[in-house]
C-alpha cells in the first residue's frame, strides 16, 4: 500500500464516530495475507517503529467511503493491542527489530480500541472480503473527533476510577475495567450518568450485577451503556423477582479469585475465576478480593517469550534488557492499583512460574503481604533466591485441607541413603508414611469412596508424598527429604492422591523406544489400532463402554457407561451421541496433533517406596484397579487377583517404567514386576525397592518420589530389546548470598526465569536432532541436550541457567513438528511415518451436531414421562433458564464452541492465548461447581418421596428435550439448546428409564459391566 498515509489510534464511540487520541502520518502499510498478519512502519521523534497485528485479533473491519471525497477511511477493530517493535542496531551496521512498550503520551496505544487510516480515494485497495468475513463497505460520513485520554494510571492503562463522590464497591470497579478493556464499551462512555447508575446507594447491587453482566456477553460493543442499563434496571423493577445471579455457587474448597493480565502495552481485567483453594487462601478467606492473581503475557495474550525482553543481539552481553522487562519487574516492584486497593507483590507457586504470573495481595489495616509470608513459615534459613522463591510458592498449590494432626501425633524417620563415591543416592527421597486410620479419615473429607494407597500432601514445612502402611501406629511418619522450611502449621493439606490414570505414549516415549529397538510397525499397528476404536464408539456400545473405562475418567465417563447399560443407542439418543462424539474428536486430534497414542497395557502411577525392603533392585511392584477384557485378552496369564481386594489384580513380568519428560535412552528402564503379598494394600502405584546401588527413580530423568507420576507399561511389543545404561547428573551447584534474601531478589528472580526458560527450546532441539542424527537420541548432540534439560528443569528451584551453545541450535525442522513458519524438511523417522498416517484422519469440523428442532421432535423419549411430571414443569423451566444462562456464560468466557466439550472437559480447541493445563482445571471446577448447583435446586424443598423425585427429574428432561420447549432459552443470544441440564441429576433419569424402558439384559450381565460395578 501507499507509504504517505496517516494513521490515527482510538476509540470507535457511535456508528459514525471516532475518538482520535494519537495521529502517526507518513506510514507504510503491509498486509500480509500468507501468514495474515498486518504490519505499520513509521518513523516517530527520529526512531523507526513497527507495528504487528495478527488478523486473529481484528474483530471487524469497515472501510469508509463517503461520495465526492478526497479520502475514504478504513476503520480497524482490534481485539488485542499491536505488537511494538524499535528499529535498534545489533551488531556492526545491522539491525533488529526489538520489543518496545507504549512510547505515546498518556500510552494512548494501549488506551486505543482501534485504528483508522486515512487513505486517498483512488487507493487500489485489497480484496479484504476474501480474507476477513466480517469486512463491510458503507458510503457513510466518518466523524473525526479529538479525543482525551481516560485512564487514570499512567503506566498501566485502562484502568479507570469512579469521579470523586462516588465509593463504588471492588467487584463492580473491577467489572467496568474489565468491560472497557475487552472492548465491550468504549473507554469514552464511561461518564458520571453511567457511575450514577451503578452507584449501590441508588440501584440494588442484584440489578448492577446483572446488567454488567449482560453488557460484558452482548457480543458486540455497546456505544450507549447509560440507556441499556436503564432499560435492564427498568425491566429489573417490573418483575417480582431478583435477576438471576451470573456467578456460579462455588462447592467448598473452590474460590473465586480476580485475574489481571499485564501485556507489554496494557492490562485485562479477569474473572474472578474458579480456583481450587490453597493453604493461605483458607486462612484468609475473608480477604479473598484482596489476592490478584497477575500474568505476564504478550499482546495476544498468549506467553511472553525471552526474546521480549531480552533480544537475541545481546547473548555476549546479559546485562541487555528491553523495556518489556523493565514494564514487568516495575510492575512487580510498584503493584497494581485498583480503587482504593494497592496489589503489592506477595509470591508465585510453582505452576506461576512456568505460566509467567504471581500472586499479589492489596494490604489493609492489620495485614500485609508481608505479615501472610511470615506466618507461611520461616524462610529465613534459605540464602539461594530461586529455592527461597519456590519454598514461598508451595503455600499457593491448589490443595484441600483435610485433618490436623498434632506435632505429637507425627515422627521423623530417616531417610534411605546409598553413598557411592562422591555420590549420595536417597531412595526414599520426598516420601513417608501415613496411618490406615488417617488414611481413611482423609479419604472421607476428598469425598472418596475407596482409600488411596498414596497421597500428595503438604503439613507444615513438610512437602511431598505419604504411603499408606496398615502396620502402623503413628498418623504421619515424614522424612528429612520431605523437610522444606520451617512451619507451625499442623492442618493435613492434600494436593493429589493415587488413583487409576490412563497411559499414552507421546513423541518423546516413541524416539527413545524407537531408538532401543522397537519397530516403528508396532507404533503403527497402536496408531491404527487407536483410530479403529475411536471410530467404532460412535455405534458399537460394547467397544463405547471399553473405550471410556480405559481411556478416560470421572464422574461424566460414569454418566455415560450407564446411559450405555441403559440400553441408549450411542448413533440414537442427542446427549450420548454428542459426548461421545466430542470423546472421539478429543482423542483422534490428540493423536494427529501429539501423536499421543494410548496404550491399554499400562497406567500412569505415582510412585511409591518398598517399605517391606522386600523387593530387589530392578524389580517393582505393581497393582492396577481396572482390568478390561482387552487387557485380559492379551496378558491374563502375568496377571492374579489380588489377595486385599478381588477386583484388583497384580501384574507379573517385565515393565517399562519412564518420567515425562525424558531425553535420555537410560531415562526408559526395563525393571521385573513381582508379586509381594506385604504390599497387596497399595493400588495403582509403582512400587520401587530400597536396595541397590542407586534409586530406580534417579534414574528415570533424575526423578523422585515426592509426586511425579511415572509412564508403566507391559505391552511386550513395546518392551524395548536394547538397554542404555542410566545417565549419572551432577547437580550444578546452586549460588547461596551472603544475606537473607529480600522479595526485590525474588522478584528479579521471577523475570529472569521468563528470559532463561530454554525448556521448550531444548526439548524442541533434542527432537530435531534426534530425528536428523545417524545414531538418534544416543547421538553427541541429543546427549548433550539431555543434561542441559536436566539443569533447566531445576532452574525454577536453583537458578542455575542452562545455555544453549550455538552447535545446538536449529534453524530446520522435521514435517511432524508443524511449524509453517520454519524451514522444514520431511522425517523418514517413526514420529514422521506416524505424522503422515493420522495426516489422513478424517476430524470434523464440527464435533457435533446441533439439537435442532427436527431432532427434537424425532428423539423425546416417552419412557421419561413419569405421572406428575407437569406439576414441575414450572420450576423446571427456571432453573434449566438459569443454568443455561450460567453454562453460556462460562463457555464466551474461556472460548469453548460446544456444551459437550464443557460438559465433558475434552476441550477440542484452547484459544492460544490460554494456559491448557490451567484453564482444564479451571472449567472442571466450574462444571462440577454447576453441576451440583443444578442438584441444588433438584433437592430444594427436601423432596425425600421417591415418587416426587423421579416426576421432577421427569420434568427437567422433559423442558429441555420436548419441541415445546426448544430454544426458548438465552434468547436473543446466539446461543445453541443445551442438553446437558438433565443429566446434572443422572442417577434420577436412569432409575427412570430402567424402571420404564428395558435394559439389555446381555450388556448388564457382561463381566466387564461388572467389574465396572464393583469399582
Amino acid at each position: 500500500m501507499d507509504t504517505n498515509l496517516v494513521l490515527r489510534l482510538g476509540n470507535q464511540v457511535s456508528r459514525d464516530n471516532f475518538s482520535v487520541l494519537w495521529k502517526q502520518e507518513n506510514v507504510f502499510v503491509k498486509f500480509d495475507f500468507k501468514i495474515r498478519k498486518l504490519y505499520f512502519f513509521f518513523s516517530h521523534l527520529s526512531v523507526e517503529y513497527k507495528f504487528e497485528i495478527s488478523f486473529e485479533n481484528i474483530c471487524k473491519i469497515e472501510l469508509y467511503c463517503p461520495r465526492d471525497q478526497a479520502t475514504k477511511f478504513l476503520l480497524i477493530q482490534l481485539l488485542r493491542s499491536p505488537r511494538i517493535y524499535e528499529k535498534a542496531v545489533s551488531t556492526g551496521h545491522h539491525y533488529e527489530w526489538v520489543r518496545e512498550v507504549d512510547f505515546t503520551p498518556s500510552c494512548c496505544i494501549g488506551q486505543s480500541s482501534a485504528l483508522c487510516l486515512e487513505l486517498p480515494n483512488m487507493l487500489w485497495l485489497p480484496k479484504f472480503h476474501r480474507h476477513f468475513v466480517y469486512y463491510k463497505e458503507n458510503e457513510e460520513q466518518l466523524e473525526l473527533m479529538e479525543g482525551s485520554p481516560f485512564s487514570c494510571s499512567s503506566s498501566l492503562v485502562p484502568i479507570v476510577n469512579p469521579p470523586i463522590g462516588f465509593d463504588l464497591p471492588y467487584k463492580i470497579l473491577f467489572k467496568i475495567n474489565s468491560l472497557i478493556q475487552h472492548g465491550c464499551v468504549p473507554g469514552p462512555a464511561i461518564d458520571d450518568d453511567f457511575y450514577r447508575l451503578v452507584d449501590p446507594k441508588s440501584t440494588k447491587i442484584e440489578f448492577i450485577e446483572s446488567a454488567l453482566d449482560k453488557l460484558f456477553h452482548l457480543g458486540d460493543c455497546c456505544y450507549e451503556p447509560v440507556r441499556l442499563l436503564k432499560e435492564q434496571f427498568k425491566g429489573y423493577a417490573k418483575s417480582t423477582l431478583l435477576p438471576r445471579a451470573p456467578a456460579i455457587s462455588l462447592c467448598d474448597g473452590l474460590v473465586y479469585v480476580h485475574r489481571v493480565k499485564v501485556t507489554p502495552s496494557k492490562v485485562y481485567f479477569c474473572g474472578p475465576e474458579v480456583n481450587l483453594s490453597n493453604r493461605v487462601f483458607r486462612n484468609y478467606l475473608e480477604d479473598i478480593d484482596n489476592f490478584l492473581h497477575v500474568s505476564f503475557v504478550d499482546e495476544n495474550l498468549d506467553k511472553v517469550r525471552s526474546i521480549a525482553l531480552s533480544p537475541h543481539s545481546s547473548s555476549a552481553n546479559e546485562d541487555k534488557r528491553t523495556r518489556v522487562y523493565e514494564r514487568i519487574i516495575s510492575t512487580l516492584r510498584n503493584g497494581i492499583v485498583i480503587g482504593d486497593k494497592k496489589f503489592e507483590f506477595l509470591a508465585f507457586s510453582s505452576n506461576q512460574v512456568r505460566d509467567n504470573s504471581v500472586w499479589m495481595f492489596a494490604s489493609r489495616t492489620g495485614l500485609t503481604a508481608a505479615d501472610i509470608r511470615e506466618w507461611m513459615g520461616d524462610f529465613q534459613d534459605i540464602r539461594n533466591v530461586a529455592i527461597y522463591g519456590a519454598r514461598l510458592g508451595q503455600s499457593f498449590g491448589s490443595s484441600r485441607e483435610t485433618a490436623s494432626v498434632g506435632i505429637d501425633e507425627i515422627e521423623v524417620i530417616p531417610d534411605v541413603e546409598v553413598k557411592r563415591g562422591e555420590a549420595t543416592y536417597c531412595f526414599s527421597d520426598g516420601i513417608g508414611k501415613i496411618s490406615q486410620e488417617l488414611a481413611c479419615k482423609v479419604a472421607t473429607k476428598l469425598g472418596r469412596s475407596s482409600v488411596p494407597s498414596a497421597f500428595q500432601i503438604q503439613y507444615g514445612g513438610y512437602a511431598g508424598v505419604v504411603a499408606v502402611d496398615p502396620t502402623s501406629s503413628v498418623k504421619l511418619s515424614l522424612r528429612k527429604s520431605m523437610f522444606k522450611y520451617k512451619s507451625l502449621n499442623t492442618k493435613l493439606d492434600v494436593l493429589a492422591w493415587s488413583k487409576f490414570q490412563p497411559s499414552f505414549l507421546n513423541p518423546q516415549i516413541i524416539i527413545l523406544l524407537s531408538n532401543l529397538g522397537v519397530k516403528d510397525q508396532v507404533f503403527q499397528k497402536r496408531q491404527w489400532e487407536n483410530i479403529d476404536k475411536l471410530n467404532a464408539i460412535l455405534t458399537d456400545p460394547w467397544i463405547a463402554q471399553e473405550a471410556l473405562e480405559m481411556m478416560s475418567s470421572g464422574e461424566i465417563t460414569m454418566v455415560l457407561k450407564e446411559m450405555l447399560i441403559c440400553d441408549y443407542k450411542p448413533d440414537a439418543e442427542p446427549f450420548l451421541s454428542m459426548m461421545l462424539q466430542t470423546f472421539r474428536a478429543s482423542k483422534l486430534m490428540d493423536i494427529r496433533f501429539g501423536t499421543r497414542i494410548f496404550v491399554p497395557n499400562g497406567r500412569v502411577m505415582i510412585g511409591c517406596l518398598d517399605e517391606t525392603r522386600t523387593l530387589e533392585y530392578g524389580q517393582v511392584f505393581l497393582q492396577v484397579s481396572r482390568f478390561s477384557r482387552e487387557l485380559c485378552n492379551q496378558s491374563s496369564h502375568m496377571f492374579s487377583v489380588s489377595s486385599s481386594n478381588p477386583n484388583n489384580f497384580i501384574f507379573e513380568g517385565e515393565v517399562i517404567v519412564a518420567r515425562n519428560p525424558c531425553l535420555h535412552p537410560g531415562d526408559v528402564l526395563v525393571l521385573q514386576a513381582v508379586n509381594v503379598p506385604a504390599l497387596h494394600h497399595i493400588v495403582d502405584c509403582v512400587v520401587f525397592p530400597q536396595k541397590g546401588k542407586r534409586s530406580h527413580p534417579n534414574e528415570c530423568s533424575r526423578s523422585s518420589l515426592d509426586g511425579d507420576k511415572y509412564f508403566v507399561c507391559w505391552d511386550r511389543d513395546l518392551i524395548p530389546p536394547l538397554r542404555i545404561q542410566p545417565a549419572e547428573y551432577i547437580a550444578a551447584p546452586t549460588m547461596q548470598l551472603d544475606h537473607d534474601v529480600t522479595i526485590e531478589e525474588v522478584e528479579e528472580c521471577f523475570t529472569n526465569y521468563i528470559i532463561n526458560n530454554n525448556l521448550g527450546i531444548i526439548q524442541n532441539a533434542h527432537t530435531v536432532f534426534a530425528d536428523r542424527e545417524p545414531r538418534s537420541a544416543m547421538s553427541h548432540k541429543c546427549l548433550e541436550l539431555a543434561e542441559l534439560h536436566s539443569i533447566a528443569v531445576d532452574f525454577p528451584k536453583t537458578g542455575v541457567v542452562a545455555k544453549i551453545p550455538p552447535h545446538l541450535c536449529v534453524n530446520e525442522y522435521p514435517d511432524f513438528m508443524e511449524k509453517p513458519e520454519k524451514w522444514t524438511y520431511r522425517s523418514t523417522c517413526i514420529l514422521g511415518k506416524l505424522f503422515r498416517e493420522a495426516k489422513y484422519i478424517e476430524l470434523p469440523t464440527s464435533p457435533t451436531e446441533s439439537f435442532t428442532l427436527e431432532i427434537a421432535k424425532q428423539c423425546y423419549d416417552p419412557d421419561m414421562e413419569v405421572d406428575g411430571f407437569e406439576d414441575y414443569l414450572s420450576d423446571a423451566f427456571k432453573y434449566k433458564s438459569d443454568y443455561d444462562y450460567k453454562l453460556g456464560n462460562l463457555m464466551d468466557y474461556y472460548g469453548i464452541k460446544t456444551e459437550a466439550e464443557i460438559f465433558s472437559g475434552n476441550i477440542l480447541k484452547i484459544p492460544d492465548h490460554l494456559d491448557r493445563k490451567g484453564i482444564t482445571d479451571a472449567i472442571k471446577y466450574a462444571m462440577y461447581s454447576l453441576k451440583m448447583e443444578a442438584r441444588t435446586w433438584f433437592n430444594e424443598g427436601d423432596d425425600s418421596n421417591t415418587y416426587n423425585a423421579k416426576a421432577k427429574a421427569s420434568a427437567w428432561y422433559h423442558v429441555t428435550y420436548h419441541h415445546t420447549y426448544w430454544g426458548r432459552y438465552n434468547e436473543g443470544m446466539d446461543r445453541a439448546h443445551f442438553l446437558s441440564f438433565p443429566w446434572c441429576v443422572y442417577d434420577k433419569l436412569l432409575q427412570i428409564k430402567k424402571d420404564t424402558g428395558s435394559i439389555n439384559s446381555s450388556l448388564l450381565s457382561s463381566p466387564d459391566h461388572q467389574l465396572s460395578q464393583l469399582i
